[in-house]
């Protein structure tokens, strides 16, 4: 029998799903869905524990330059759609599906994210909150030039990556720095605020960047509420240019575990790559050439959070695909492998399990560890909630696909 680090890998002519990429997928989406443990309760309830200090740090996005886990959600999904492009395009050609009828199903799925974010962003509110910035809808307003771009040679890819981020940076760079007659107010961010950046720097300030004023004209062609003057956590709509480098870089990725024949191979370049995209991103930033920032996801942030992913998907690659260790795995595997219904069921659903386990279970239960501990039981409870619907699709094979 050949052991699994002798397997070749997948090929065009073969619709295998690697478990590394479900379960680097199951990861992110359980990261997001566990905001409902609800860390930064806990510490403010037991202040002395540095423990618990850190829990909630890294559950809370960074409010302007650096890097927490939390962070890497956004840009962890949006790699491994990339990631996943090359093996699901090799699938679909397989079963002898056209050019014209691949194109058509990524336009598809391009209209179906971008609008599954936005009604995302609109449940509860009095009529349609049209607003880009939620990862579905980066990732939805990217997707058909990552399509394009699928079939391309890789130098052409990598082309195509250093102009979008090299065109990106020029864009904010070359953008005036605001004036001394500057309305602060009318961009939701105070003059003083700490957080605002100095010198070069500065062109990559929060609501007084390009990005910011394209939304302005942007985001009032379509019906609201109220006019749009300004995002109170600094995201826009134009961030899915350099999302785009991020899932480019999850394509590349994907390319190399499809095509690489040894194991050892494919783990070099992803570490490799790994290591010079973290080496970059933060050289850029520390040298003040372009700040790490997630919220407007600067080209050093494509690079940064690049790394990190191309990290992830080596240990997980190492351990699911090469190893064999995927039981290990199976939670992750579970989420990632429905991940879209694991999003949805996240923002629709889990407000109305936590409050139905209250209804249901009483308090007692959940505090039966003490006062402090009772975000963590709840959370506990609705997670595990989640992942049993999850588990009960897979094993029914009831998998969202869009």
């Amino acid at each position: 029998m050949t052991a699994p680090a002798e397997c070749p890998p997948p090929t065009s002519k073969g619709a295998i799903r690697l478990a590394s990429i479900d379960a680097f997928r199951g990861l992110v989406m359980f990261l997001m869905m566990a905001e409902a443990l609800s860390l930064g309760k806990i510490s403010q309830s037991l202040p002395e524990s540095g423990f618990w200090k850190l829990l909630h740090h890294h559950q809370e996005h960074v409010e302007w330059v650096g890097c927490v886990l939390h962070d890497l959600i956004q840009p962890g999904f949006s790699f491994l759609v990339g990631a996943a492009m090359a093996f699901s395009v090799a699938n679909r050609t397989s079963r002898g599906q056209s050019s014209r009828q691949l194109w058509m199903h990524a336009v598809g799925r391009s209209l179906a994210l971008i609008f599954l974010g936005v009604f995302l962003r609109s449940v509860g509110r009095a009529q349609t909150n049209f607003t880009f910035e939620d990862t579905l809808s980066q990732i939805g307003l990217g997707y058909l030039f990552l399509f394009w771009l699928g079939p391309r040679s890789p130098k052409t890819q990598w082309i195509a990556l250093a102009s979008i981020l090299i065109g990106y940076w020029l864009l904010f760079a070359l953008y005036p720095l605001p004036g001394p007659e500057f309305d602060w107010a009318a961009a939701g961010v105070a003059k003083d605020w700490p957080h605002h950046l100095s010198g070069f720097a500065a062109h990559w300030n929060k609501n007084t960047n390009p990005a910011w004023a394209f939304d302005v004209w942007f985001m009032n062609l379509w019906p609201r509420e109220k006019p749009f003057m300004f995002n109170g956590g600094g995201y826009s709509t134009l961030s899915f240019i350099p999302t785009l480098g991020t899932m480019l870089l999850g394509l590349i990725a994907g390319r190399w575990l499809q095509t690489l024949t040894l194991p050892k191979e494919r783990l070099q370049r992803l570490v490799i790559a790994g290591i010079l995209c973290l080496g970059a991103g933060w050289l850029l930033g520390a040298a003040g050439i372009c700040p790490v920032v997630k919220r407007i996801w600067t080209p050093s942030w494509t690079l940064f959070s690049g790394g990190w992913c191309f990290l992830f998907l080596a240990g997980f690659h190492a351990l699911a695909d090469v190893w064999g260790k995927r039981v290990l795995l199976f939670p992750l595997i579970v989420i990632g492998m429905n991940s879209i219904a694991a999003y949805c069921m996240d923002h629709l659903f889990a407000g109305f399990i936590r409050g139905s386990l209250q209804t249901h279970l009483g308090s007692g239960i959940f505090q039966s560890l003490g006062q402090a501990y009772e975000p963590l039981l709840r959370g506990g409870a609705t997670l595990l909630t989640l992942w049993l619907i999850l588990f009960w699709m897979h094993r029914r094979k009831l998998f969202l696909k869009l």
